[in-house]
This record gives structure tokens, sequence and C-alpha cells, in this order.
């Protein structure tokens, strides 16, 4: 998929037809026009296109390390559908923090709408003019803007809104290999001296949790996708456990 999401947009453009995959295939926001139900899958084997190869290598490389391990543990139907559903919980916890971060400019560019088509004023913009900001550049006065200009930021951003890659199944793999293998040390490049893996995941997922409610400027990491990964791993793991089937039986 990363070749095809590289080199097919070119092949297409040279008979006049301009697509790309990561914006067919990638996982939009719910209220996008261009969100699908099936994106909630498709979006897990798309990745940020060439040049930007860093994204794949690490998500692959982690897949490799860890991957065989998990599988050899369970078998390959059951690790399957944990790669599964912890990458579509993921995809569902990314949709919910966007919800939550952006429902409420969502609601403010609507009143926005109404009132500057009755009265001239999209007033209720201007509490939110720190977040606009990051995606727009204003020269005027935000209190006074068409009620068109507003409805095309509110498409454009909506839009904009969009996770492509296997992260968040790939942060549930840490997460039952840190679970079923706590005390397996583990040696990083960045780090001088071996960590156990539960150590490890925990500071990988506090970190990511720090992320994400920070929310720095130009970050565009689905941090809670990540931890949506990991949330729904665990759930499918202590399910598992209960039932007395963690482990591949025989």
């Amino acid at each position: 998929m990363f070749l095809a999401a590289w080199m097919l947009p070119t092949i297409l453009l040279r008979w006049g037809i301009n697509v790309r995959l990561e914006d067919l295939l990638g996982m939009h926001y719910f209220a996008s026009e261009k969100f699908n139900l099936i994106q909630m899958v498709t979006y897990m084997f798309m990745h940020a296109p060439y040049p930007n190869i860093a994204h794949i290598f690490f998500n692959m490389f982690a897949l490799f390390m860890f991957g065989p391990i998990l599988e050899h543990v369970w078998g390959g139907r059951k690790f399957l559908i944990f790669y599964m559903v912890t990458g579509i919980g993921a995809g569902l916890i990314q949709q919910l923090f966007w919800y939550i971060d952006m429902n409420g400019l969502f609601s403010a560019m609507d009143t926005a709408i109404n009132s500057a088509a009755s009265n001239g004023t999209t007033e209720s913009l201007v509490p939110y003019i720190d977040q606009l900001s990051r995606y727009f550049r204003f020269s005027g006065d935000i209190s006074r803007m068409e009620p068109t200009d507003v409805l095309m930021m509110k498409r454009e951003l909506q839009n904009s809104l969009l996770t492509v890659g296997a992260s968040g199944a790939i942060f549930g793999i840490l997460l039952a290999f840190g679970w079923l293998f706590p005390e397996q040390r583990l040696f990083l490049i960045f780090l001088p001296i071996p960590i156990k893996a539960r150590y490890f995941v925990a500071g990988y997922a506090v970190l990511e949790l720090f992320l994400g409610v920070a929310s720095f400027k130009g970050d565009s990491v689905a941090h809670f996708a990540h931890l949506g990964g990991m949330l729904f791993g665990l759930i499918l793991i202590l399910m598992w456990r209960k039932k007395g089937n963690l482990y591949r039986q025989g």
C-alpha cells in the first residue's frame, strides 16, 4: 500500500485522474464529507507517502520485532484478531478525541453561519481565535465574516482531520508484549542500558498521554490513537484471561 500510495497517483495523473490514496483510504473525521465507514479498517494499511518513510519503517520494524513472538504465543488467527481490534479501536479513540477537541469550534461555526446570515456578525468565533489560528490566517475582523467563508472554513477543517498508519495496532502489540513478557529486557538504540518491557511500555504510554494532552504546535502525530490501541489491547487481553484462553492451548 505504501508503494501504491506513492506511485499510483503519479501514474493516474498521466490520464488526467487526480487521486490521493491516503485521502480515499485514510480515516477522516466522521463528520467530514470524505468519511467512509470502511476507512476505519483501511487506514491501518496506509502510511504517510514518500519521502516520509520513517512512519512505515518504525511501524514495520516494531511489527517484525514483536509480532512473531505474539503470533507464536497466540497463533495466527488470534494474533490477526488482536491486530484488527486494536487498530479499529485506535481509530475509534482518535474519532472521540477529534470530537472532544473540535466539536465546540464546529458548533461555534454553525452559530456564526446563522448569525452572519441574520445580523452580519460572527462573534461566536472570537473565543476560538487561537484554535482557528492553528489552521487559518486571518487578515480582517473575525467577528465580521461572510457566512460562505465560515462554511468553507468548516468544511476544509473537517476534511483536514485525517490519520493513517498501523501505529494504533502496533501500540496494542507493544502493550501485549509488555503484559505477557514483563521481565524481558529490551535493548534500545537511544538508551545505553537494557530496560524491562513493562517499564518501557508504561513509560511510552505516559509519554504518549503527555504529548497528546500538551498538543504542541506542529505535532501531527495521533497520540490518542496510540493510546487507543493500548486500551483496546488491554481490554482484549483481560477478556481472554478471564475466559482462560489467553495462551494458545496445546
